[in-house]
C-alpha cells in the first residue's frame, strides 16, 4: 500500500520503511454527490498526508533507536507506528475501493457468488455491513474481508486506524467512519453516509482484492 524502502544517509547499511501519499485515480469532486470535493480534499491531502508524515518520522526514530539498541524507545514507538501506519494502509485501500458513480457496477462473477453464499444476497451483505459499521463506537472502520482459514467472506470492524489484518482478515473493502470522512456533509448522521457510500463502491477493485487474497 505505497510502502517503500529507502536508505538513510546516516544508515548506509540499513533501510527504513517509508510511506508515500498515493495519487487518486479521480478528481476530488468526482465522488459527488455521495462525498463532496471539500471532504475529499481535506481527507486525502490533509488527514492521509498527516498519517504518512507521522509514520515516516516514527520509523526514522525507530531505526535510530534500533541502531543504538535502545529497546525502550523502540517499544514506545509501537503505538505511533501502528496508528499512523494503519492510517496510511487503510486509506490507501479506501481510495481504490471508491470510484465515480457512473463508473460503478454491481459485483459479479466469483465475488457475487461468494457474497450470495456467505450472506444470502448483496442486500443482506449491505444490511449486515451497515449495522456493524454504524455501531462502531467513536472512530474506526467497517470491513468486508476474506478469511483464508475458512475461505469465506466476513464483515468486521476495527477501532481507530487498526488495519483489517488485526482481526485476522484480508481487507477487500474498507469504509472509514471517522467523522472527518463525512461530518462536513452528513453531520452526525453516520447511517446516511454508510448507506450512501454503496453508490460509489468500486466492486471491480474489491474483486481484484479477493483474487489477490486467495
Amino acid at each position: 500500500m505505497g510502502l517503500a524502502h529507502g536508505a538513510s544517509a546516516r544508515q548506509s547499511t540499513r533501510t527504513i520503511v517509508t510511506a508515500k501519499l498515493p495519487d487518486l485515480a479521480y478528481d476530488y469532486g468526482a465522488l459527488e454527490p455521495v462525498i463532496s470535493g471539500e471532504i475529499m480534499q481535506l481527507h486525502h491531502a490533509k488527514h492521509h498526508n498527516t498519517y504518512v508524515t507521522n509514520f515516516n518520522v516514527a520509523m526514522e526514530k525507530y531505526a535510530e533507536a534500533e541502531l543504538k539498541g535502545d529497546v525502550a524507545t523502540m517499544i514506545s514507538l509501537q503505538g505511533a507506528i501502528k496508528f499512523n501506519g494503519g492510517g496510511h494502509v487503510n486509506h490507501s485501500l479506501f481510495w481504490k475501493n471508491l470510484a465515480p458513480p457512473g463508473e460503478c457496477a454491481p459485483p459479479e462473477g466469483e465475488l457475487l457468488s461468494m457474497i450470495e453464499r456467505d450472506f444470502g444476497s448483496l442486500d443482506a451483505l449491505k444490511t449486515k455491513f451497515a449495522a456493524q459499521t454504524v455501531a462502531v463506537q467513536g472512530s474506526g472502520w467497517g470491513w468486508l474481508g476474506y478469511d483464508k482459514a475458512t475461505q469465506k467472506l466476513a464483515v468486521a470492524t476495527t477501532a481507530n486506524q487498526d488495519p483489517c489484518s488485526t482481526v485476522g482478515l484480508v481487507p477487500l473493502l474498507g469504509v472509514d467512519v471517522w467523522e472527518h470522512a463525512y461530518y462536513l456533509q452528513y453531520k452526525n448522521v453516520r447511517p446516511d453516509y454508510v448507506n450512501a457510500i454503496w453508490d460509489i463502491v468500486n466492486w471491480k477493485d474489491v474483486a481484484g482484492n479477493l483474487t489477490a487474497a486467495k
